[in-house]
């Protein structure tokens, strides 16, 4: 089987997939703000670069001399608009500055100076060698290389080591799905550098297959993954400025399903009526990074004691319990019109679950139902 044939062949889907993407974005969203753009920009330089290194493999370049060896880099705005992508995501952009200006204009003077080349080839050289070309083409990609890696850098000391900055951000986002992409992004590299040094060596271009499938895979995947990750970002931000009115109600709800055992009596009543007051109060429910211990601490109780007084009161464990709760708040947004707009897994997290998953399971043991098939019922009914 021809290896080469089944990567292009990736190729060619993965560049069609992010032109759809990159299209399918700008029609549906009402309004593109700088997230949106420098992602969607990514995956469209990604897929115009992808395309133009098919058409080259595949055959398809065309005849004239100009456009055969007018190779475009697309490429070198890929990290610049990821990096603007990052920047404005974790909503940095008064503190860092973005490269996008110096990459159109390091861009702009390559295929200014390519031009110039290609012309000198064709009409001023007797012997019409392009071997002057492709001399160039292996110089640009290594400036292009060493500009990207330095963007690369930025990316990663910002992420790993300037949290500080954008501290408000990781109240909604863990952001480990772009420390992921950070690591794996540095295996990419690593694959670019040895694709250059055996190209430059041998002069053979079988070294890029990896890297342009692997580059396409990861990129079209933070693609995906960061629309994805902004519009539930975005929707937790606004949802935790407008259901404040529909918090569960601050009184002591009768929750006790109450055992028959030596440790129910009058003062653990009092100490759980105690909890359950802590938690409505301060809406303890909706912490994400609720645990016993914390609790417990918080009520200067022991974690074992604070264990029996749930099971003997409610009798669930601890993380039932807790989970009854997150589950009333979500019906009751999930069951408002109001919060119609915004998504399933955006609510599911402001009501304190950790992960859509979570949020799923607990919901259908509580309710029997999915999130989904929950909200359908009751906005039909409104």
């Amino acid at each position: 089987m021809n290896w080469i044939a089944i990567i292009n062949f990736l190729l060619i889907a993965g560049a069609i997939q992010g032109f759809i993407f990159f299209a399918v974005t700008f029609l549906l969203k009402k309004k593109i703000g700088p997230v949106i753009l420098f992602l969607t920009l990514t995956v469209l330089f990604i897929s115009l670069n992808n395309l133009q290194a098919w058409l080259i493999d595949s055959g398809y370049s065309s005849g004239l001399f100009y456009i055969k060896h007018m190779l475009v880099p697309w490429y070198l705005l890929i990290l610049p608009c990821f990096y603007s992508f990052l920047v404005y995501y974790l909503n940095v952009e008064e503190h860092l500055r973005t490269y996008i200006k110096p990459a159109l204009a390091i861009l702009l003077f390559e295929l200014i100076l390519r031009s110039a080349l290609i012309a000198y080839v064709y009409y001023g050289s007797s012997s019409g060698d392009v071997e002057a070309i492709a001399t160039y083409t292996s110089a640009e990609e290594v400036v292009n290389a060493v500009f990207s890696l330095f963007i690369f850098f930025k990316a990663i000391l910002l992420v790993f080591k300037k949290s500080s900055l954008y501290s408000e951000i990781l109240d909604y986002d863990d952001i480990k799905w772009i420390k992921l992409f950070l690591i794996l992004g540095s295996a990419v590299f690593l694959l670019w550098i040895i694709a250059i040094a055996v190209f430059n060596t041998t002069g053979s271009e079988s070294a890029y297959y990896p890297l342009r499938l692997a580059t396409s895979v990861l990129l079209y995947w933070i693609g995906y993954q960061g629309l994805f990750r902004y519009t539930i970002t975005q929707d937790r931000i606004l949802l935790r400025k407008s259901f404040t009115d529909k918090l569960l109600p601050k009184d002591t709800s009768d929750r006790r399903s109450i055992g028959k055992t030596d440790f129910v009596n009058e003062k653990h009543d009092k100490s759980f009526r105690a909890l359950e007051k802590h938690i409505l109060e301060h809406q303890k429910y909706l912490d994400q990074l609720l645990s016993m211990e914390k609790l417990a601490a918080e009520l200067s109780i022991s974690p074992g004691h604070l264990s029996k007084l749930i099971n003997a009161y409610s009798g669930q464990n601890f993380s039932d319990y807790i989970n009854e709760y997150r589950i009333e708040q979500a019906k009751k947004l999930l069951s408002d019109p109001t919060f119609k707009p915004y998504t399933i897994v955006a609510i599911g997290l402001e009501c304190g679950f950790n992960s859509k998953s979570t949020f799923y399971s607990a919901f259908k043991k509580f309710t029997g139902q999915t999130p989904s098939d929950f909200r359908a019922q009751h906005m039909d009914l409104s």
